[in-house]
């Protein structure tokens, strides 16, 4: 097992001792073996949906504790092959990808259509496909920053996909079209029985102030996971919490002192437990990504992130590009430590 303590460093203490004195845990629906006939089941959702659910929850090393290890792959299209794959070539081969989920003992791999689609056959059987059927192609210019669709809820289904996801970028100019097309999809996914995951994340260059970025500030990204959890995304996917007050920073919108004053701290667990909060208090699951691949550190960095996800009362982790970005012995590693910690039985929640 991973030495969690050591990888956590000076922050060992502070991030497996604290006692969470906002929000307490009573009050959240947590993951757990029973997750899909305790939470999910009340849900207005086909038995397919159950049944695809406990499919993911059921595979890969994390099978039956609740908790979820997903890898994703659309870096190619969101920032371009080579930004992606440069650093490992072998990742241009879609099987590639789908053998490192394997082998890293994840729950699903996500990918775009093509990717999936090209080895389905192959893989569809063997562990679980999630589609990502939205993406920001990088290849416009200027620039433009906005989630378009790629494929179709029929064509993940079809290939044997038992989930999709998508991005929405709310707080953007796009958002409100992004929302309605994404709530269609989820609405056709749950009548096939799929699985959905949203990728809830801001877009908005008015989020930055004075040298600070609140993109990640619990107060703004809690706000989008709840958006996210009322298109009934089975599985809310954000970046975990970095800091607070963004409402007070940009001056807009509608918030309470009590956000501030009793619901969170300045502790990390605290500011995730937040955007838990903001699932349902749980009755959807929130995966915190892994974030970019920094080379030296990732193994740490990647551990402390699933550390106060699964204190806070998260559902687990989807982490790619600093496994993908390595040699595979590498990712499979990195992988590994992040599912050690929700096998861990001394990171409890907070």
């Amino acid at each position: 097992m991973t030495d969690i303590d050591k990888l956590l460093g000076a922050e060992s203490e502070s991030l497996l001792c604290h006692s969470c004195q906002t929000i307490p845990r009573d009050m959240l629906h947590l993951p757990g073996p029973d997750y899909v006939d305790r939470v999910l089941a009340e849900k207005d959702l086909k038995p397919g949906v159950l049944r695809s659910f406990q499919t993911i929850m059921n595979s890969g090393r994390l099978a039956g504790t609740g908790y979820v290890s997903i890898l994703p792959v659309d870096q190619g299209v969101e920032h371009s092959g080579g930004a992606s794959f440069a650093p490992n070539p072998i990742y241009f081969d879609p099987a590639k990808i789908v053998d490192l989920a394997i082998e890293g003992g994840c729950n699903a791999v996500a990918s775009t259509l093509g990717v999936l689609g090209s080895v389905a056959r192959r893989y569809a059987h063997k562990i679980p496909f999630l589609v990502k059927i939205n993406h920001n192609e990088m290849l416009t210019y200027p620039t433009l920053y906005d989630q378009t669709l790629f494929a179709s809820v029929d064509q993940a289904f079809d290939m044997g996909a038992i989930a999709v996801g998508a991005t929405i970028y709310y707080g953007s100019e796009e958002s409100r079209r992004q929302i309605q097309e994404i709530s269609d999809a989820f609405q056709q996914a749950h009548e096939l029985g799929m699985v959905t995951v949203l990728w809830a994340y801001l877009r908005n260059p008015a989020f930055k102030v004075e040298g600070h970025d609140y993109h990640t500030a619990a107060d703004l990204t809690g706000q989008a996971n709840h958006l996210a959890s009322t298109l009934e995304a089975d599985i809310v996917k954000q970046k975990q919490a970095e800091g607070n007050g963004g409402y007070r920073a940009v001056k807009f919108g509608k918030t309470h002192e009590k956000v501030y004053t009793e619901l969170t701290s300045d502790h990390p667990v605290d500011l995730v437990r937040y955007q838990v909060a903001n699932c349902y208090m749980g009755r959807a699951g929130l995966i915190n990504s892994g974030g970019a691949s920094s080379g030296e550190g990732d193994l740490a960095q990647a551990v402390r992130t699933a550390v106060i996800n699964k204190r806070a009362g998260g559902m687990g982790m989807i982490s790619g590009r600093k496994a993908f970005q390595r040699p595979m012995s590498e990712g499979v590693e990195l992988l590994h430590a992040i599912q050690d910690v929700y096998l861990s039985d001394k990171v409890t929640i907070a």
